[in-house]
C-alpha cells in the first residue's frame, strides 16, 4: 500500500511516526551515530542510542536536535530519511506528505530547516504545526471551541505551555528545559554530592525508577553504578527519592514559570475557562511522579496528566492529517 501521508512528532529525545489507519509505527530515540573521519551516519535510533557513552574516538553517537530545534541540518536530515524511508519506501513519484511537529518559540530560520529538511529527506510537501496544539488534538482537547484550554507538554528539550482557543494559540511560552535538563541535573547532583561521574542514560533510568517532584514520607531507593572521582574505579551508592527530588527542583521550577507567566498573559474570560478545566499535562516529562500535584500546589489551578502523555503529539499529527481540511485553514504553517 501507498504511504500518501505520514505525521512525526520530531522531538529532541524520541521521533514517532504516525501514520493514517495503523497509528504510531516507529517510537525510537532522535539518537544518530556518526564517523569522525569521512562524517558517514552509522546508525539511527535505539541502535544508536545502545552507543551512547560507549563509542571510540572515531565514532561519535550524539542528538542532532538541540532544544527541540536542529542543530545538526545534515545529520538531522539523514534521520528523518531514515524514519520516512522504514515506513514508506522510495516509489517514484509518489513521495508522501509529511506532517512535522515543531516547538512554539521557534524562529522562521528554524522553522525553515525543518522544512527544507523533511522536503530534501524525501516529502512531497511538508507541513508543520506548533507543538501544543498538536498534543492538545492528541489529548483529545476541542481546541476549535470558543473556551481556553491550557496546555503544558514537556519534551526532552523543551517545554511548551499555551492556551488555546478557537483553534488558534492565544498565549505561548517555550522554556528550553524538559527531560534532558532533568537527567544532566540529576547526574551533576550525584557528582557534587557522591562525587560519583555517571553518564546520562544512567541518570534517566534514576529519573524513571525513583523520581518524584514532591519529597516523599516513604522513600524509595535505587543502586546507582559510576566512576568514583577520587580512585577513578568503578564503585556502587544508593540514591533515595527525595535526593532525586531535591535535585531536579530548579528545572522543575523553571517549567512551572512558564506556565506562571502564560496564566498572567491570559485574557480574563479564558483564566477563568482554565480554573474551570484545569491544565493537562503531556509529553514525556508528565510521567514523573507528583508533576501535576506539585504544579497545582504552586499555582493554585488544578492540573490533570492526559491519558498516554508521550503519545499526545504523535496522535495529535495522525488526527490532523486526517482532517488537512479542516486543521490547513486555522493552524498549518507552510
Amino acid at each position: 500500500m501507498l504511504l500518501r501521508k505520514i505525521g512525526i512528532d520530531l522531538g529532541t529525545a524520541n521521533t514517532l511516526v504516525f501514520v493514517p489507519k495503523k497509528g504510531i509505527v516507529v517510537n525510537e530515540p532522535s539518537v544518530v551515530a556518526v564517523t569522525m573521519d569521512d562524517n558517514r551516519v552509522l546508525a539511527v535510533g535505539n541502535e544508536a542510542k545502545e552507543m551512547i557513552g560507549r563509542t571510540p574516538d572515531l565514532i561519535t553517537a550524539y542528538r542532532p536536535l538541540k532544544d527541540g530545534v536542529i542543530a545538526d541540518y545534515r545529520v538531522t536530515e539523514a534521520m528523518l530519511r531514515y524514519f520516512i524511508n522504514k515506513v514508506s519506501p522510495r516509489i517514484k513519484f509518489t513521495n508522501p506528505d509529511v506532517l512535522v511537529s515543531i516547538p512554539a518559540g521557534v524562529t522562521s530560520t528554524e522553522r525553515r530547516a525543518v522544512v527544507e529538511a523533511t522536503i530534501k529527506a524525501g516529502a512531497k510537501n511538508s507541513y508543520i504545526i506548533k507543538e501544543p496544539v498538536l498534543a492538545a488534538i492528541g489529548a483529545g482537547i476541542p481546541i476549535n471551541s470558543a473556551s481556553g484550554n491550557m496546555i503544558i507538554d514537556i519534551g526532552g528539550g523543551t517545554s511548551e505551555v499555551a492556551i488555546i482557543s478557537l483553534g488558534g494559540i492565544v498565549s505561548a511560552h517555550s522554556a528550553r528545559v524538559g527531560g534532558n535538563k532533568i537527567d544532566a541535573a540529576i547526574a551533576q547532583y550525584i557528582k557534587r554530592r557522591h562525587g560519583l561521574a555517571i553518564g546520562e542514560r544512567t541518570a534517566e533510568e534514576v529519573k524513571i525508577e525513583i523520581g518524584s517532584a514532591l519529597p516523599q514520607v516513604k522513600e524509595e531507593y535505587v543502586e546507582v553504578r559510576g566512576r568514583d572521582l577520587m580512585g577513578g574505579l568503578p564503585k556502587t551508592i544508593r540514591i533515595s527519592t527525595n535526593e532525586v527530588t531535591e535535585a531536579i527542583q530548579d528545572e522543575l521550577h523553571e517549567i512551572i514559570n512558564a506556565a506562571k507567566k502564560v496564566l498572567q498573559e491570559t485574557p480574563p474570560e479564558l483564566a477563568a475557562d482554565v480554573m474551570d478545566k484545569g491544565m493537562i499535562l503531556s509529553g514525556g516529562g508528565a510521567l514523573l511522579r507528583n508533576l501535576d500535584k506539585l504544579i497545582t500546589k504552586v499555582t493554585g489551578v488544578p492540573c490533570y496528566p492526559a491519558d498516554d502523555p508521550l503519545l499526545c503529539v504523535a496522535k495529535g499529527t495522525g488526527i490532523a492529517l486526517e482532517n488537512l481540511d479542516i486543521y490547513k485553514r486555522t493552524i498549518l504553517l507552510k
